[in-house]
């Protein structure tokens, strides 16, 4: 009987980890502590259509992301999202044209993660809070005290500070992994019965508590009806505002967002607020992932990298990469 290796975290990261060793033979199983997949790449179903309240759209540079992304294309998972890009800065609205492509999930950002998980064993609602080492193999403590196991290996594939606890018994990564800090966003969704007069589908904002916003409804798959908008704070504004109640926290991004606009903005017909509390890693690293062969323990996530969904996939395949050499 193959002892299946185990993975922590069903986000880009993850998922990556997870196809890599499946198609080179293994057997994993992934354990989530969402009720789905995708972390950060996933959608929020509302009463007003599908919200992408997490990543917003995502650029591929490197040669063998750029590959993997034309096959989701192929896939149907991603279509390329063309927006009307604005810079606000000192209270101008300037336009911002550029070359980049950009992606998003089709018709919802989770098309994505859910089209990577496919067939994959997982458990859902299953938050892991130990990692435990017998003499050959790893057993699995969750939340509720369930033991799962026994598997061959461990990959943590969740943001880092939540990785420095479930590092704990490779106290090398662990120390890694708590040097790295994480910062927060307050992302908030608007919907608007008649649309918003603006030829504005995106905007990178400056001397604001917004850092970015988006007209949602402006991505290919998305519903046109209502307007929809999301709205993400600046690292700043989300640290210093980290426990203000959600009520206040719409308020106050809906009103620096009525304020960018320039016109009269009507009140929205709905509205939520979503915390992120790890969105992005503070600075860049280099590690491509992180790995204890001897204990069998990997870790790895945009943290390792760049903070992009690009480097959260390409370090799930670089710790698969150091696992499957291992073995050989």
């Amino acid at each position: 009987m193959t002892v299946p290796i185990a993975i922590i975290g069903a986000g880009i990261a993850g998922l990556s980890a997870a196809r890599a060793l499946h198609k080179a033979g293994h057997t994993v199983h992934l354990f989530d502590k969402s009720r789905g997949s995708g972390g950060r790449m996933s959608s929020k179903r509302s009463e007003a259509g599908s919200l992408d309240l997490g990543a917003q759209y995502f650029t591929a540079r490197d040669r063998r992301f750029v590959d993997e992304v034309q096959q989701w294309q192929a896939l149907g998972w991603v279509a390329e999202w063309e927006p009307r890009l604005y810079n606000h800065k000192d209270g101008q609205l300037t336009p911002s044209p550029d070359e980049q492509t950009r992606w998003v999930g089709s018709p919802r950002m989770s098309a994505i993660t859910r089209g990577m998980l496919g067939h994959l064993t997982i458990n859902f609602a299953c938050r892991i809070t130990d990692l435990i080492r017998g003499e050959k193999h790893w057993h699995l403590l969750d939340a509720d005290e369930c033991s799962h196991g026994p598997f061959s290996h461990v990959i943590v594939a969740t943001p880092a500070p939540q990785a420095t606890a479930l590092l704990a018994g490779a106290p090398k990564l662990a120390s890694t992994a708590a040097g790295v800090k994480m910062d927060p966003t307050w992302a908030v969704a608007l919907a608007f019965e008649t649309p918003l007069e603006t030829k504005m589908d995106g905007c990178f904002v400056q001397d604001s508590p917004l850092d970015w916003l988006a007209r949602n409804s402006s991505k290919p798959g998305r519903e046109h009806k209502p307007d929809t908008w999301v709205l993400h704070a600046s690292s700043a504004w989300s640290k210093q505002n980290l426990d203000l109640p959600k009520e206040a926290v719409i308020e106050q991004l809906h009103g620096a967002f009525a304020e960018l606009m320039h016109f009269p903005t009507p009140a929205p017909i709905f509205s939520l607020a979503h915390r992120w509390l790890y969105a992005r890693p503070s600075t860049a690293h280099e590690w491509g992932a992180l790995a204890d062969a001897d204990l069998g323990l990997y870790a790895c996530g945009d943290w390792c990298l760049s903070g992009r969904v690009e480097g959260a996939w390409l370090s799930g395949q670089e710790a698969a990469r150091r696992l499957i050499e291992h073995l050989q």
